[in-house]
C-alpha cells in the first residue's frame, strides 16, 4: 500500500502542531511530517512533542541539516525517539539549505563529504555500535551509545542533485524528494539511487518518500499557481496538483507509478484550513490511494 501523509508546514506558530498533531491520529493519517527550516521550528523537539501527543500516527522530520549538528547528538535524539515511541519516527538528514547555513556559519565547503561522513556514522551508532572515525567532518574517539535502539532503525536522506541521490541510495535507508519533483523527476531519482545502491552491494528496501504540493477548494488554482511561481517552478510540467481528492489521488498514483513509496501532501503556505486540510488528506484522499 502507498504510504500517504500531510506536513505541518513551519509557517504555522509551534502552538498549532497539538491540535493538528492529534487530528492527523484521530483521522488515521499515515503520517504527519514537520521541517527544520531556518529559523523556525525544531524538527526534534515538534517531533518529540507530535510523538507525545498522539499514539498511532507515524512523525517525520524532513530533514534535519547536517550542518547544525554534531552526529553524537543526533544519533542521541534518534535512539531517544525510537526508543520512547518505537515504530513511529521518521527521520530524514540532509545538506540544509546552504544560505541558511552560511547564516549561521556553519556552512560545509564540502557538503557531500559532511552528508556522507555523518550519514555512516550516524547508522553505525544507531546499530549499537562503538565508534573511532577521523574523518573530514565527523571525528569521533570511542563513542556509542548507552541507549541504542532495540532494533533496525531507518535513516532517510534528502537529496536534489544527482551525487547526492546517489551517496543516498548507498548510505541511506531511504530518499526524500521535495515538492519540485514531477513524476518524471521521481523517475530519473530512483536510477539514480538505484545506481549509488548497486555501488555499495546494497539490497535492503529503499524507501522514497516524495512531496506533492495540494491545493483543494474554491481558489486552489490560484493558491497553487503564486506558490509555484514564488518558487521559479511554474513552467515545470505536472508539478503540484489542485483540485478535489480524486484528481489529488489520481496525482498521488503518477508518482507512485514513478517510483515513489510514500507520497506527503504538502499544503501551500498561505493554506486557510490546516485542519480541513488533515482531515481531506485522512478521510478523503487515503480511501482512493491504494
Amino acid at each position: 500500500m502507498t504510504g500517504l501523509g500531510a506536513v505541518f508546514r513551519p509557517q504555522l506558530p509551534p502552538e498549532r502542531l497539538r491540535a493538528l498533531a492529534r487530528l492527523a491520529d484521530e483521522t488515521g493519517l499515515d503520517e504527519l511530517w514537520l521541517w527544520e527550516d531556518c529559523f523556525r521550528e525544531g524538527g526534534v523537539s515538534t517531533a518529540a512533542a507530535a510523538l507525545a501527543w498522539t499514539e498511532r500516527v507515524r512523525v517525520g522530520v524532513g530533514l534535519l541539516p547536517v550542518p547544525l549538528r554534531n552526529v553524537g547528538i543526533t544519533a542521541m535524539e534518534a535512539a531517544s525517539l525510537h526508543r520512547m515511541f518505537p515504530g513511529r519516527p521518521v527521520l530524514a538528514v540532509g545538506h540544509g539549505v546552504q544560505d541558511w547555513m552560511g547564516q549561521v556559519g556553519a556552512r560545509a565547503a564540502s557538503p557531500l563529504t559532511l552528508l556522507r561522513e555523518h550519514l555512516d556514522a550516524l547508522r553505525a551508532l544507531l546499530r549499537g555500535e562503538r565508534l573511532t572515525t577521523e574523518g573530514r567532518y565527523v571525528k569521533l574517539d570511542d563513542v556509542a551509545l548507552d541507549w541504542p535502539p532495540p532494533g533496525p532503525v531507518e535513516i532517510l536522506a534528502g537529496a536534489t542533485g544527482p551525487r547526492t541521490l546517489q551517496l543516498s541510495g548507498a548510505a541511506a535507508d531511504g530518499t526524500v524528494l521535495t515538492a519540485g519533483t514531477p513524476p518524471e523527476g521521481v523517475r530519473q531519482a530512483r536510477r539514480l539511487i538505484d545506481e549509488g545502491r548497486a555501488s555499495a552491494d546494497r539490497t535492503d528496501p529503499h524507501r522514497v518518500v516524495v512531496y506533492l504540493l495540494t491545493a483543494t477548494g474554491p481558489d486552489a488554482a490560484a493558491r497553487l499557481h503564486a506558490e509555484l511561481t514564488a518558487e521559479g517552478l511554474a513552467d515545470v510540467p505536472d508539478l503540484g496538483v489542485a483540485g478535489d481528492a480524486p484528481t489529488v489521488a489520481k496525482a498521488v498514483e503518477r508518482l507512485t507509478e514513478a517510483g515513489a513509496d510514500t507520497v506527503i501532501l504538502q499544503p501551500t503556505a498561505d493554506e486557510p484550513d490546516p485542519e480541513g486540510f488533515i482531515r481531506f488528506t485522512a478521510r478523503d484522499v487515503r480511501p482512493l490511494v491504494p
